[in-house]
């Protein structure tokens, strides 16, 4: 049902390519994609959110940022977005995508879901906390995608 997924956050460097990767691998047989609301097209993997992909073994040294397309929403399956802002930014590009976009955090906090915040430009603690995030709401995913 939802084997085209697609992780949105805004600069397409920390979050959602490192988010991508993960689903990835968890789930093998699904066609998994990032961008960025407000990409920085071209760049690679943050420093810091890089190292901490590639210590969990994940593969992030050919992504280049791009930005996000009415095409791109439309193709996907299932969008995954950071936060309730982003979830409404990719509905006012796509409005008919709303039904479809849903916050990667929806399963944290026992199922009331949270936003999982930028860690761009902040300390290796705040990169450590958000990978963190990520991790446990990838796996979630994955177990409801799978």
């Amino acid at each position: 049902m939802f084997h085209h997924i697609l992780v949105v956050c805004t600069g397409n460097i920390c979050r959602s390519p490192v988010a991508a990767a993960m689903l990835a691998r968890a789930l093998p047989n699904h066609r998994v994609e990032s961008a960025g609301l407000g990409a920085l097209v071209d760049h690679g993997v943050e420093s810091s959110a890089r190292a901490l992909a590639e210590a969990d073994g994940l593969e992030v040294a050919g992504h280049r940022a791009r930005q996000l397309t009415v095409e791109m929403v439309r193709e996907a399956d299932i969008v995954l977005v950071m936060s309730e802002g982003q979830r409404q930014a990719v509905a006012d590009l796509v409005p008919e995508a709303l039904g479809k976009t849903m916050l990667l955090g929806r399963w944290l906090e026992a199922g009331q879901g949270r936003d999982i915040p930028d860690p761009y430009r902040q300390a290796p603690a705040v990169f450590d906390a958000v990978h963190r995030l990520l991790c446990e709401a990838c796996e979630a995913w994955a177990a409801r995608l799978g």
